[in-house]
């Protein structure tokens, strides 16, 4: 098998599938993965129609055995991943005094542990045929901590000293490693429903593009190795630092 294939853990409906359309658009295979795979359904035919090669799968990327299939399903069945994308959500806010065990340990395997599985078995494939590329999808939360976000930011946190660490680690091997920290409000539903002033924001670009944020994934990708980014901070023009 001679194709490309990207993988995208945690194709949501926004920054999620607008990575996965963007890679397609590249000529790509795109294998496009989510807990709730069945919900990719309408982004597959989309590419498809479109004349892209579209694959979706149920995954829950908290768990090894679940990862480990995955990874090996394409590796034999579709092509050789060529670029992996772990954008994994786990953005939910809670004051400290709520913070049980159970969520800030479920907050940390969704954010950063989840990571750490994807980004293992992507370098255990790419190792061996001396390329590849790893992206991680980092926030706010991975370089400040606010109220209201402890467990948020201490996964973040951890998942971009994992991608310093295999940057380091893989960059020899010829794997490029890229962790890209989105500062600022995306244009998902959740911003839409939940900030007063979106649409007004929008008007005048402060809000992020899913589909202008996915661009610098690929450029990512498609960066040459005497040249590599390991971490890319993207926020529009009027949001503050």
């Amino acid at each position: 098998m001679t194709e490309r294939v990207a993988l995208i853990m945690g194709a949501g409906d926004a920054i999620g599938s607008a990575i996965v359309r963007e890679f397609a658009g590249r000529g790509l295979t795109v294998c496009a993965a989510r807990r709730n795979g069945d919900r990719l359904a309408p982004l597959v035919q989309e590419l498809t129609d479109a004349g892209h090669r579209a694959h979706a799968f149920s995954c829950d990327a908290r768990k090894e055995e679940a990862v480990l299939a995955l990874f090996a399903s394409i590796e034999a069945s579709i092509g050789a991943i060529d670029v992996v994308v772990f954008n994994v959500g786990a953005n939910v806010p809670m004051g400290i005094l709520e913070t049980d065990s159970r969520k800030f340990f479920k907050i940390w395997e969704m954010a950063c542990f989840a990571g750490f599985l994807c980004g293992r078995e992507a370098a255990r494939y790419m190792t061996g045929r001396g390329r590849g590329t790893i992206i991680f999808t980092g926030a706010t939360a991975s370089v400040r901590g606010a109220a209201g976000f402890a467990a948020f930011a201490s996964a973040k946190h951890g998942l971009r000293a994992l991608a310093q660490s295999m940057a380091r680690e893989l960059g020899p091997e010829n794997i490029h490693v890229a962790h890209v920290i989105i500062d600022a409000a995306v244009d998902t539903r959740w911003i839409n429903d939940n900030v007063p002033e979106a649409a007004a924001l929008k008007l005048k670009d402060g809000i992020v593009a899913p589909a202008d944020l996915a661009r610098n994934y690929v450029m990512l990708y498609e960066q040459p190795r005497n040249a590599w980014t390991f971490e890319m901070d993207i926020r529009p023009w009027i949001e503050r630092w």
